[in-house]
């Protein structure tokens, strides 16, 4: 693939292994382990050479176009890539590597078409974050969670039917809503393309600046869905504990998805400096981000169970992110933004790293031995499959070795020294001492909330960690493959490395937020590539 076409590599990739393993008997899990394993890894490498070539030279950011079928915007459907757009997919594609080998521990055998189902939620999820516009950011948005929705039942039993149907019912609800945004804004400017939309916008005649708005309102109010803002979100943690293992910790990016869009849109239209639109919208972020994490801070203190405490942090991390961004919106700066990006990777890597875990810890319990035994009973046990042996090797010591995974994974979320979680939070808390929001009263409720989520983290965390690991007396070891306990591992690690490497990773992030803070480097970028393009092809 020549370098101008790497832009469209990261959905190439998982379209083609998903289709290509639809042609696989089911019994012939090792090739399909295979093949989704090399497309994660092509898509690791291509996310981390585009993250090197979105960044400039200067330390700026560069605007990566791609033009599909060579038509001009707005008419036709671009992929964009800057540097937000590069450490999203980078994230993404770790993952997917650590869940799918996680998932060769077992749960690729208890349900049909998991690989398949896993590279096209793969397709969804890079494709929204290249997208240039609104309409094929919907088209990828359904695709990534049609696949959802197979891996949320994948496994079978009744708890995760019932999690399904809410989770469908609300996604398909913001679906029909995701329309009715998008033909209102087409409606009235004409364009889907958002580099073109954000052009337009300082110029909007007062009567279409009120539809527009109207329009980005109800947009806003699907991509808060996705990211579990409350009261929005109030189906995220019971259906994040009836998911599996695998599907859960990929989830964890699903939400990011939402997060992502919201600070694209938000900082295209609405950034500080462009006119009357600026700040459309921020105090409501502000208020749904306090309230998100309020309401995760109350779950996960109420929780009982890890995956229940498991889904309510991925609600306080969300709410984090989306009232950084409002906050940043009011004039907070770019520091603070740059914070919660960094605070963004560890915890995601955090949240996927539990999920997994609380899987190995629960393991042998009633609830969970049923479940295994019926997916087993329905779908054949892996181990039953004459082409695959997956005994593997079985760790010894496991509940000392999940034991610490658990504590180190209680310091990050909690955000205590020196992990990720603890670096991110104090970056957001300096820049609104010293920025534009400093003295005001949001700022300080923030900041309260902020340091009180950490608190009820660890307390709950705490508290779940002693019953489990220090007073369970001489309970059964679970058996935990190594090849179940490595992902966890790797992550823990890759977190270890954000932190020796927080300098060089902050500089990255403060790069990515001063550049979503100037709209104009995009919108800019965007067009004046697309001229250069053509240009070049007709002096050709």
């Amino acid at each position: 693939m020549t370098p101008q076409h790497l832009v469209i590599a990261p959905i190439l990739i998982p379209l083609l292994a998903g289709a290509a393993m639809l042609l696989y008997d089911e019994r012939q899990r090792r090739v399909k382990f295979a093949v989704s394993l090399g497309a994660c890894l092509a898509m690791l490498a291509v996310a981390v050479e585009l993250l090197i070539r979105a960044k400039a030279p200067s330390g700026g950011s560069l605007i990566g176009l791609y033009l599909l079928g060579d038509w001009p915007t707005p008419f036709g459907i671009n992929l964009v890539l800057d540097r937000l757009t590069a450490l999203m997919l980078v994230l993404s594609s770790v993952l997917s590597i650590a869940v799918l080998i996680y998932a060769w521990g077992g749960w690729q055998g208890r349900g049909q078409h998991f690989h398949s189902l896993f590279m096209f939620q793969m397709m969804g999820v890079n494709g929204a974050f290249l997208t240039g516009d609104l309409f094929n950011l919907f088209v990828f948005f359904e695709i990534m969670l049609a696949a959802s929705y197979g891996l949320l039942l994948h496994g079978s039993g009744p708890e995760r039917v019932r999690a399904g149907m809410h989770y469908i019912v609300m996604n398909l609800v913001a679906s029909l809503f995701f329309l009715v945004g998008v033909s209102m804004i087409y409606g009235v400017t004409g364009t889907l393309n958002m580099a073109d939309l954000a052009r337009m916008m300082p110029d909007l005649l007062a009567r279409d600046r009120a539809m527009v708005h109207a329009a980005m309102a109800i947009l806003g109010l699907v991509f808060l869905v996705k990211a579990g803002i409350w009261p929005l979100g109030m189906w995220l943690p019971a259906t994040y504990q009836a998911a599996s293992a695998p599907a859960a910790a990929m989830f964890a990016i699903l939400t990011k998805v939402g997060v992502y869009v919201i600070l694209r849109i938000a900082f295209l239209n609405f950034a500080p400096g462009s006119g009357e639109s600026a700040g459309f919208g921020a105090e409501l972020l502000v208020v749904g981000g306090l309230a998100t994490m309020a309401f995760g801070s109350l779950g996960i203190l109420g929780s009982q169970t890890m995956p229940r405490m498991a889904g309510y942090a991925v609600l306080i991390s969300s709410g984090t992110m989306i009232g950084t961004a409002g906050l940043a919106l009011l004039g907070g700066g770019s520091g603070m933004l740059a914070g919660a990006l960094y605070y963004m990777l560890g915890s995601t890597l955090g949240i996927a790293a539990l999920f997994l875990l609380v899987e190995l810890v629960d393991r042998g319990q009633s609830a969970v031995a049923a479940m295994l035994a019926l997916s087993a009973d329905l779908f054949g046990a892996p181990d039953e499959d004459p082409e695959e042996d997956q005994t593997g090797l079985v760790v010894p010591a496991t509940m000392t070795l999940l034991g610490l995974s658990f504590a180190a994974l209680a310091v990050l979320l909690a955000g205590l020294p020196p992990l990720p979680g603890f670096v991110g939070k104090v970056v957001m808390l300096t820049a609104m001492l010293k920025g534009g929001v400093s003295g005001q009263v949001v700022a300080w409720v923030f900041m309260a909330a902020l340091i009180v989520s950490g608190l009820a983290t660890l307390i709950a965390l705490l508290r779940v960690g002693v019953q489990t690991f220090w007073a369970a007396g001489d309970q059964d070891e679970p058996k935990v493959l190594a090849v179940e306990i490595a992902p966890i591992l790797a992550l823990l690690t890759l977190v270890a490395v954000l932190t020796w490497q927080a300098r060089p990773v902050m500089r990255y992030m403060e790069a990515t937020a001063a550049a979503l803070h100037r709209p104009e480097v995009y919108i800019s970028g965007v067009l004046t590539a697309e001229r250069t393009q053509h240009q070049r092809e007709e002096a050709e």
